[in-house]
């Protein structure tokens, strides 16, 4: 008889590895078990991308510093075979690379921890830039001058002049249409500002948003009155200090300035680390070790991305769960994880309804390819497209309603639904509609019960980190799939028997 020892050693293996693991990251490094006190750590890594031709490279980079809102706790960068320097001028803190020659697509990083820190201070309040007044062409000049007006009679000193100029530039007159497309709102503020002989700077701020990659700097104007001075986002007209906006190059220097290359860039990825206060100030976290396995050592681009995968294993043990245990049937094995990757993408409601309107037309659209004969490969590949038609088409007609939660709908795995529609079709062919009904409500089922599971803040928190976790589900999964009972929707034969006995 086949021995289950080894079995069970194994399943035991991996239970107390994974929990040492978790133990080790608590006790030593601190990390709590809920998420409870804590400080935000946003860490911001700017990529910095460009051609060589050959010659020698200089790159300089703006970086931030302590300021009013953050705290700066680390910074580093990676650049093989550059040199590197953070050097502080007149233009403020920058990174600079120097290589002898390089050609061809180069990439820079830089990266920088700040702590959330309401009572942080910073050199922000620097001196006031000199008004040098600028020549501008008609018919621009007048539509300033009118718009200038019209704002100084309801204004009393710089900072009012700015806000209600602002209202007039957002109105949508004929001269802010006209003005619109003579600069970009940042600069056009400036300048008028200069006109008005009101001290004024652009600035390049980052709005800060977890786990959001490619992002590119916003304009931000200081408007100085005085020793005071207030801060006014052109955009949307708004004053003081947005919530999460790091202010990344606040001397009007360059972003970057590039000697020896040509087609640059760059662009930003975020994550927000929220660890308890004495671990953010230890910076125990960029302290690598061979015990300490943290995805804070990762990249930021690759964090945000492992942030979502290491949820799916919760969503499998889901599906055992419900599968093994309970007995739900479904249509196809890990449809529904997918399924339910795709809610915390677009929000429970708005997923089910997007996955339910998809689903329902394409099977009604499949009926009709069953009367073609078609082969496989072309009638899945068919079902394929008719589905990218159909999330574009409902993504438009929720637009032009006004329900941009259904735009979202494009977070749906494309290819999944349409094996999902063909093999309903092909069972309703088979089985009847009764069939059908059965797992598409089983598969739906099992989608928000694991979407309930993973989109849990203490179970992102666990995952995330505590890598000793995925150990723990594996076990779990393990003894699940070792069960060989009766499911729980199968002790429904009994209920006649338990009727009998009770009569007796």
């Amino acid at each position: 008889m086949y021995s289950r020892k080894p079995f069970y050693l194994i399943v035991a293996a991996l239970f107390l590895v994974g929990l040492a693991l978790m133990l080790h990251r608590h006790f030593v490094y601190e990390v709590p078990w809920l998420p409870g006190e804590k400080r935000q750590i946003w860490s911001v890594e700017a990529k910095v991308e460009f051609e060589a031709s050959g010659q020698p490279v200089k790159a300089s980079l703006a970086i931030p510093g302590s300021q009013p809102g953050f705290t700066l706790m680390n910074e580093s960068a990676a650049s093989p075979g550059y040199g590197l320097s953070f050097v502080q001028g007149e233009a403020g803190a920058r990174a600079e690379w120097s290589i002898r020659a390089a050609s061809g697509p180069q990439e820079l990083y830089y990266k920088v921890d700040m702590m959330l820190d309401p009572f942080a201070k910073g050199p922000l309040s620097s001196p006031q830039p000199p008004i040098t007044p600028v020549e501008v062409a008609e018919p621009y000049a007048t539509a300033m001058d009118q718009l200038l007006s019209l704002a100084r009679e309801r204004s009393a000193d710089g900072i009012t002049l700015t806000r209600e100029l602002l209202k007039e530039l957002t109105s949508g007159g004929q001269n802010a249409e006209l003005l619109a497309q003579y600069k970009a709102p940042g600069p056009l503020l400036v300048e008028m500002l200069t006109r008005a002989e009101v001290p004024a700077r652009l600035l390049k701020g980052l709005q800060l948003e977890d786990g959001r990659r490619r992002q590119p700097l916003v304009d931000v104007v200081q408007v100085f009155d005085g020793e005071r001075y207030d801060i006014f986002n052109p955009a949307n007209g708004s004053q003081g200090r947005q919530e999460h906006l790091l202010l990344w190059e606040y001397h009007s220097a360059p972003v970057l300035d590039l000697v020896g290359g040509s087609n640059s860039r760059v662009t930003f990825t975020m994550l927000q680390q929220e660890q308890p206060v004495n671990v953010a100030l230890a910076q125990k976290f960029d302290q690598p070790d061979w015990i300490n396995v943290s995805l804070y050592n990762l990249p930021l681009e690759e964090q945000a991305l492992f942030k979502g995968i290491l949820l799916i294993p919760i969503g499998v043990l889901a599906v055992v769960f419900l599968r093994i245990i309970v007995g739900v049937k479904t249509s196809g094995t890990f449809m529904p994880v997918l399924i339910a990757m795709a809610f915390i993408q677009t929000s429970l409601l708005t997923g089910l309804v997007g996955f339910l309107l998809i689903v329902g037309t394409g099977l009604v659209l499949r009926s009709y390819l069953s009367h073609l004969n078609l082969l496989l490969v072309a009638r899945i590949s068919a079902v394929i497209i008719m589905v990218i038609g159909m999330i574009g088409f409902f993504s438009i007609v929720a637009y032009q309603l006004g329900l941009t939660e259904g735009m979202k709908i494009t977070f749906f795995p494309m290819i999944i639904l349409a094996w999902t529609i063909e093999r309903m079709s092909i069972l309703w062919e088979e089985e009847g509609p009764k069939e059908v009904v059965k797992q598409g409500g089983g598969s739906l089922l099992v989608a928000v019960m694991a979407f309930l599971a993973m989109n849990n803040e203490v179970i992102r928190h666990l995952t995330f980190n505590f890598l000793g976790l995925q150990l723990i589900v594996m076990a779990a999964v393990l003894l699940l799939g070792n069960y060989t009972g009766y499911r729980l929707t199968e002790l429904k034969r009994f209920k006649p028997l338990v009727d009998e006995l009770k009569h007796d």
